[in-house]
């Protein structure tokens, strides 16, 4: 179990990282980080180790941590290796989930309509995020899941910047919206579908990606 310290840590670099606080390859010096979180130094190793394993940062021998640059054509990659995997997960969730999940999930869409609506586009971001985690729950599927979130975690940055394109927020949230419909429905076949057509979306948003977006200065999207 990891320590309230380095959940603190790991939060913190995970958010300043999608906000592009701290773009592709900045360089993640322990003691600095210890300064700007207010965690022990030992705390910070740990999250830089937990967020590497997720392929957000890379440790570079003789060189310390730095965060990972994803190009497109890896997060179009990354995508396609999720479509599956989420398609699985969105079936067992229709199946599997209960009252009180489904519940959940209806609140967490109206927040994210809420944040959309108000042009909060950094909470959009993050609310996805958790979205998948809380499908991820209710699919009751660790294997898949654990898949997922590592592959997702390569991911952040990316969806952070598409959630910034114009209109893309409205196209997103409605294949969001189909898929929680689905699931709060338990319509395996209908859930399935709609996880598929939403990362098939992403795909093709990220596949439009323009220069600036895919280039490792700028951040990926």
């Amino acid at each position: 179990m990891a320590s309230a310290a380095q959940e603190t840590a790991e939060r913190a670099l995970r958010g300043a990282i999608s906000r592009g606080d701290m773009p592709p390859g900045y360089r993640l010096v322990e003691a600095e980080l210890v300064d700007l979180i207010g965690v022990s130094r030992s705390a910070v190793r740990l999250a830089i180790d937990a967020l590497a394993a997720e392929g957000l940062v890379e440790r570079i021998q003789n060189k310390g941590a730095r965060v990972r640059v994803v190009s497109t054509e890896e997060a179009i990659a990354i995508t396609e290796c999720r479509l599956p995997l989420e398609g699985l997960l969105a079936r067992k969730a229709a199946e599997r989930i209960t009252d009180a999940e489904a519940d959940r999930l209806r609140a967490h869409l109206h927040t994210m309509t809420a944040a959309v609506d108000s042009g909060d586009l950094r909470k959009y971001s993050e609310l996805i995020r958790q979205l998948y985690a809380l499908v991820a729950e209710s699919a009751r599927h660790p294997i898949a899941a654990d898949l997922v979130g590592r592959l997702q975690g390569q991911l952040v940055r990316h969806q952070f910047q598409l959630s910034l394109r114009p209109g893309r927020p409205r196209v997103s949230l409605s294949g969001l919206s189909d898929l929680v419909h689905a699931i709060t429905d338990r319509d395996p076949e209908r859930a399935e579908a709609a996880a598929g057509a939403h990362l098939r979306g992403v795909i093709t948003a990220l596949s439009e990606s323009s220069p600036s977006e895919s280039s490792p200065s700028g951040g990926a999207a």
